[in-house]
């Protein structure tokens, strides 16, 4: 009876122990939740689920990124403080914002800063754009997984023609709350006013703004064509965002996870970057349909000059002298 009970005794503790090592070697499996502000039909959403497939798929269930629409996570700005403290959490979101931790960076959303996708594609290897990631990483707890998402040409749409900087005098045009934008509307003409991407249609329909300035795709995504008459091509920001997350939080993913989050991404990057260009033509004809007039002959010469002033105000000039120095621009 004795040895019975100590083959069941034994067998119990083979099954413990095997139970503990098969817990032991199970991959550990991590989530990453992706927050953007722009709606579900807007490319950058199918590009961002392209994204977090590839990674799911090379990581092979180990890496999950559950992607947020609308800011359903909340403000940019508060998931962008949540990362720095080593949440799960990721964010869409551009340089002038990333300048309020590092200045100089706020550059890149300046008034022409680049103007094709080849410039964007050189500052990935500029060495002021390396340096400027790396303080991010490492004493703001940002880490930029990639940043060659670009979400197109930025123009002015508003209830009036707009085809120089004076056309502009006295309109409030809402802009993200960042100084590089506000002085970038300001300096082309405008008034700016801080708001949050999603307060916009609202703000319009009850006068409290005059105009916005954003890119054609965001335009039939947020019905913004109900509400505003006129769209101004001045392609004054082609507007670069970065994929970001906290430094903490991507440190403790193995290598090749991060290795598939960074390249994985870079690739989406640059495909939906490519799909959006084309789209614009497509979507301008759209709007075009739905009563909105579309001023293609604006003095360009007039707002490179104005665009100046941005640069100037926020004391940026070498700053941007030195990058188009280092990816050959002119």
């Amino acid at each position: 009876m004795r040895a019975v009970h100590a083959a069941r005794a034994l067998c119990a503790a083979i099954a413990v122990l095997a139970a503990a090592g098969a817990s032991a070697q199970a991959p550990k499996t991590y989530t990453l939740k992706f927050n953007h502000v722009l709606g579900p039909k807007e490319p950058y959403h199918a590009g961002f689920q392209r994204w977090a497939e590839r990674v799911a798929a090379r990581t092979k269930g180990g890496l999950k990124i559950d992607v947020f629409h609308s800011a359903q996570l909340g403000k940019e700005e508060d998931i962008i403080e949540q990362m720095r403290q080593g949440a799960n959490l990721g964010q869409n979101t551009d340089s002038a914002r990333l300048g309020n931790y590092v200045p100089a960076l706020a550059v890149m959303n300046g008034p022409y800063f680049v103007e094709t996708l080849e410039e964007v594609g050189k500052l990935r290897t500029a060495p002021s754009v390396l340096k400027w990631q790396e303080e991010l990483a490492s004493k703001h707890g940002l880490k930029v997984v990639c940043f060659n998402w670009v979400q197109g040409y930025r123009h002015f749409f508003t209830n009036k023609p707009v085809k120089k900087p004076e056309d502009l005098k006295g309109l409030r045009v809402r802009t993200p709350p960042a100084p590089i934008w506000q002085e970038s509307v300001r300096a082309l003409g405008a008034s700016p006013v801080a708001m949050a991407f999603g307060e916009m249609y609202p703000a319009l329909q009850q006068k409290a703004i005059d105009g916005v300035e954003l890119v054609y795709n965001n335009i039939p995504a947020g019905r913004f064509y109900e509400v505003l008459k006129h769209a101004a091509e001045t392609k004054h920001i082609m507007l670069i965002n970065f994929e970001v997350v906290g430094s903490k939080w991507f440190d403790t993913l193995p290598k090749e996870y991060q290795a598939a989050l960074t390249e994985e991404c870079d690739k989406a990057g640059e495909e939906t970057s490519r799909e959006i260009l084309k789209l614009e033509g497509e979507v301008k004809q759209q709007l075009k349909a739905r009563g909105m007039t579309v001023t293609e002959d604006v003095d360009l010469a007039a707002f490179r000059r104005a665009g100046e002033k941005a640069y100037e105000q926020l004391k940026l000039v070498d700053v941007r002298n030195a990058v188009h120095r280092e990816i050959g621009k002119k």
